[in-house]
C-alpha cells in the first residue's frame, strides 16, 4: 500500500521503519532536511522535505492516490489538520497522533466528524502497559486480547524455578492446565514449544490464559506477587501523568519526582492526589530520602534513555520489587536485560503496533480481520487475535486435523465472554476471537494459518 507519513520524530520514524518493512510504500514529509538525510540513509523510502499541513506540499507526496495519511508530529493540532487537509485531497484513510490528555475525550467524540479512521496516543497507551505491568509484579511484559479477558504474561525463569529442567506436556500435568506456554525466549532464539520441549533455566516464556489463573499459576510457581501500594515515577511528563491517574483509581499512593519546577506546579493541578516532589531523580540522596526502599514499584519516565537506566539499576540495587524503565532506543534491549532490568517499554514501539494492526486489517476487505497484535520486543515473534467469519476455513473441524503451518499455534479461543484453552478435541466456530502464536508470519488474515 502506499502510505504517507508526516513526521519523522522518534514515533514517525518506528512507524516508517515497521511498516516499510511489511512492504509497503512509504513517503515521510519532514522540514527538516538534516532529519530526512539520515532516515534516507537507514530505510528504504522517500521523503519529501516541506510542511505536512500544506495542500501543495501533500499533494506532492500523492495523497489523493495514497491508502493511507498518518500524522505524527509532535504538536497536535498540526496532526488534525494534516489528516483534514489528506481527507479533502481524497485519501481515504488517516490516522492523527493526538497527546494532549484535554484532547482525549473531544477527539474520539469527533472522530468521525473530522474523517480520521483511527486516533494513536502513544503517552496513553505507554501507561495502560506499564500499568498491566504493575498488576502483575513478577511479570517481565504484560499484554492483553479480547477486550481484558486473555492476558499474555512473559515470565522469566530462574535457575531455581521449579519449570527448570521440565518438559512442557510435564509441567502441563504438574501444573494448572487453565494457562498455555506459547512461545519460549531462549538466548537470541523464539520457539513454539511442543509437549516435548524443555524448559531451561534462564528462559523467558508466555503464558497466556484469564488474568486469575496465570495469577494463581505464579503463585504455585513459589511468587507471592503481593498488590503494589505505593509506586514512585521519576519524570512528570503525559505518561505519568496518564499512569497516575490510572493507578490512583486502583487505590495506589502515587510520588513523582520532576526537577522541571513549572512541570510541577502542572501536575499538582491536573493530579493532586499524587505527592509531587520539586527535585533530580538522579541523585541518590534524593531517591533514599523520598523512601526508594519502602516503594512497590520504580518507574523511570524521563526523556533521557540513561538517566532512566541509571535510576533503575539503583532501584533494583535497592531490592525495588518492581522496577520499570522507558526507552527509546530499543536496539539496546538485549544489552538492558543482561544488565538486570528486565521490564522495558517504548511508547514508540506501542504506537507502531497499533498501527501496524490497523494497515493489516486494511489489506483484507473480507475474511477475518486482527483485532489485536503484541509483538515480543525486539524479536521475530507475534501474538495476533483474530475474529473467524463464514469465509473461515475449517470451522466446526478438530483442532488435531487442522492442517497448520510450521510455527503456528492456536494459543486461545474467546467464544461468549468463555475463555477456551484449546485442546485437539475443541473447534472454531464462526465469532470466535482466536488468538495466534506465528515466528516469522505477518499475518494478515486467520485463513493464513493454514497450509
Amino acid at each position: 500500500m502506499k502510505i504517507i507519513v508526516v513526521g519523522d520524530g522518534k514515533v514517525g520514524f518506528t512507524l516508517s521503519e515497521h511498516l516499510s518493512r511489511e512492504g509497503h510504500d512509504i513517503t515521510i514529509i519532514d522540514n527538516r532536511k538534516d532529519v530526512l538525510q539520515k532516515t534516507v540513509e537507514s530505510l528504504d523510502v522517500f521523503t519529501i522535505k516541506g510542511n505536512g499541513a500544506s495542500v501543495s506540499v501533500l499533494e506532492k507526496a500523492g495523497a489523493s492516490q495514497s491508502d493511507l495519511v498518518i500524522a505524527a508530529t509532535s504538536t497536535d493540532e498540526l496532526n488534525m489538520l494534516c489528516c483534514l487537509l489528506a481527507k479533502k485531497l481524497g485519501a481515504p484513510n488517516t490516522i492523527a497522533r493526538i497527546r494532549n490528555p484535554e484532547y482525549s475525550e473531544q477527539i474520539y467524540m469527533m472522530k468521525d466528524e473530522m474523517g480520521l479512521s483511527m486516533v494513536v496516543n502513544p503517552e496513553l497507551t505507554a501507561a495502560m502497559e506499564i500499568s498491566n505491568l504493575i498488576s502483575f509484579p513478577s511479570a517481565i511484559n504484560v499484554g492483553v486480547f479480547s477486550g481484558d479477558r486473555v492476558y499474555l504474561v512473559e515470565y522469566k525463569v530462574h535457575e531455581k524455578n521449579p519449570l527448570a529442567g521440565l518438559t512442557v506436556a510435564k509441567i502441563h500435568q504438574n501444573y494448572s492446565s487453565d494457562v498455555l506456554i506459547c512461545a519460549v525466549y531462549r538466548g537470541a532464539e523464539i520457539f513454539i514449544p511442543k509437549g516435548d520441549f524443555v524448559i531451561e533455566a534462564n528462559d523467558h516464556i508466555y503464558i497466556a490464559g484469564e488474568y486469575e489463573s496465570i495469577r494463581q499459576y505464579i503463585m504455585s510457581l513459589g511468587h507471592r506477587d503481593n498488590k503494589v501500594r505505593t509506586v514512585m515515577l521519576v519524570g512528570g511528563g503525559l505518561i505519568a501523568q496518564y499512569l497516575s491517574h490510572i493507578l490512583i483509581k486502583y487505590g495506589v499512593e502515587i510520588k513523582i519526582i520532576e526537577k522541571s519546577k513549572s512541570k510541577c506546579e502542572q501536575l499538582c493541578e491536573s493530579v493532586p492526589e499524587a505527592l509531587i516532589i520539586y527535585g533530580d531523580g538522579t541523585e541518590k540522596e534524593l531517591l533514599d530520602s523520598e523512601g526508594i526502599e519502602k516503594v512497590d514499584a520504580f518507574v523511570a519516565l524521563t526523556d533521557m534513555d540513561e538517566e532512566n537506566l541509571i535510576m533503575s539499576m539503583y532501584a533494583a540495587y535497592k531490592d525495588v520489587p518492581k522496577v520499570i524503565t522507558k526507552i527509546n532506543r530499543l536496539k539496546y534491549t538485549d544489552v538492558i536485560q543482561k544488565a538486570g532490568i528486565d521490564r522495558v517499554i517504548s511508547p514508540k514501539y506501542i504506537a507502531a503496533n497499533h498501527i501496524v494492526r490497523y494497515v493489516r486489517g486494511m489489506q483484507k476487505e473480507k475474511g477475518s480481520h486482527i483485532k489485536t497484535l503484541y509483538r515480543i520486543m525486539g524479536k521475530s515473534a507475534e501474538i495476533v487475535e483474530f475474529v473467524a467469519t463464514s469465509s473461515t476455513k475449517h470451522i466446526g473441524q478438530p483442532l488435531s486435523e487442522l492442517p497448520l503451518k510450521n510455527d503456528i499455534l492456536i494459543t486461545t479461543i474467546v467464544r461468549n465472554n468463555t475463555v477456551i484453552i484449546p485442546k485437539g478435541s475443541d473447534s472454531i466456530l464462526e465469532g470466535d476471537h482466536v488468538i495466534v502464536t506465528t515466528i516469522m508470519n505477518q499475518l494478515e488474515d486467520l485463513n493464513e494459518i493454514f497450509k
